[in-house]
């Protein structure tokens, strides 16, 4: 199986190989893949649920067969997995994501599934108004050299980094404090709208953030937040000045790569509220309730440049960085930039 590179040179699969799209089935084979390779660039697994995967390939917009190869060796063992996401629209930044067996590395595999995932983002760039710019991004561990000089040998560049954060809960957190006219509560169905409503504002401050149609925001929210298997309504605190959300701390039970280890998914606060202790207040509420249920650690994922300067509230909070990651990207047409790239954007 061959790809087509941009310069018209092709790039093939090593002899015997194969790739498909994937389909439902498919999960449980990945996730062994995803662990195989983490465990051997990072020392730990990075996906143990599977329901989080099935929900991501049911998400709106996202089609497995179309938006993921899968790449077996002859023997049959899934040995590649790569997907490109390009469900927000307009579509300027898809990202790209995947894996290679350890065993089945430096055979050319990473190299074809990034070139055949640039070639899928180029069809959704045709959807895309002409004089928007269009560069996709794909991002990796720090210490795995080898995406590195994958990425960088296919033109893209480094852009940016993340975090993921984590605290011990060995001992009570200690007790937030609220400010004056600020209540606390969980989430309820009526509060679906209020709460998307809040993320949107508090997230218009965060780099990448690409504003999109209500309708088509709020369904792809209510899937990722309230349509999952592990949904939990009394783990979604809200921060309420009387009738309004002041700000949202969304959190799960367990982390995607840890069933142990509770995770706060979203953390926000809306313009009007910040600078307050909310945020704070929020992050420490959620952490004993994390203790209360006999959680040892939380963790939460955040970008190192935050523009709105989260990543000093988490560390005056006590967590500390876990993992970093770093974030390329490769300009495929030059134009009007609207994603957030910072405060003034």
């Amino acid at each position: 199986m061959s790809t087509i590179l941009q310069d018209h040179t092709t790039v093939t699969l090593p002899e015997g190989f194969t790739a498909r799209g994937a389909s439902m089935p498919d999960v449980e084979a990945a996730i062994v893949l995803y662990n195989r390779w983490s465990q051997s660039a990072i020392g730990e697994d990075e996906i143990t649920d599977a329901d989080a995967i099935r929900n991501e390939w049911k998400s709106p917009n996202f089609d497995p067969a179309r938006d993921i190869r899968v790449v077996f060796a002859p023997n049959g063992q899934m040995v590649g997995y790569v997907e490109v996401w390009t469900t927000v629209k307009p579509v300027v930044h898809p990202w790209i994501w995947g894996r290679v067996d350890p065993d089945y590395e430096h055979l050319g595999i990473g190299t074809w599934m990034l070139t055949w995932a640039e070639e899928r983002a180029r069809q959704a760039m045709t959807e895309t108004p002409t004089d928007l710019r269009f560069a996709p991004r794909v991002g990796n561990y720090r210490q795995v050299e080898s995406a590195k000089q994958l990425f960088e040998s296919l033109g893209y560049h480094y852009i940016r980094s993340s975090y993921q954060m984590r605290i011990e809960l060995d001992a009570p957190p200690p007790a937030p404090v609220w400010p004056e006219g600020i209540t606390v509560r969980t989430y309820t169905p009526a509060d679906l709208e209020a709460i998307y409503q809040a993320d949107e504002e508090a997230f218009r401050d965060h780099f990448g953030h690409v504003d999109q149609p209500y309708e088509e925001g709020l369904a792809r929210f209510k899937h990722f937040m309230i349509d999952r298997a592990d949904f939990d309504p009394t783990l979604y605190f809200l921060a309420m000045d009387g009738d309004e959300v002041a700000g949202i701390c969304l959190c799960r039970s367990h982390s995607y790569d840890d069933p142990e280890m509770g995770y706060v998914g979203t953390l926000g606060v809306r313009r009007a509220w910040r600078k307050r202790g909310v945020g704070l207040a929020l992050l420490q509420h959620s952490f004993d309730e994390f203790h209360r249920r006999g959680k040892p650690r939380a963790a939460l994922h955040v970008d190192a440049s935050n523009l709105t300067g989260a990543l000093r509230l988490y560390e005056s909070a006590g967590m500390h960085v876990h993992l970093a990651s770093d974030m390329y990207e490769k300009e495929i047409r030059p134009g009007r930039e609207i994603s957030v790239e910072s405060l003034s954007s």
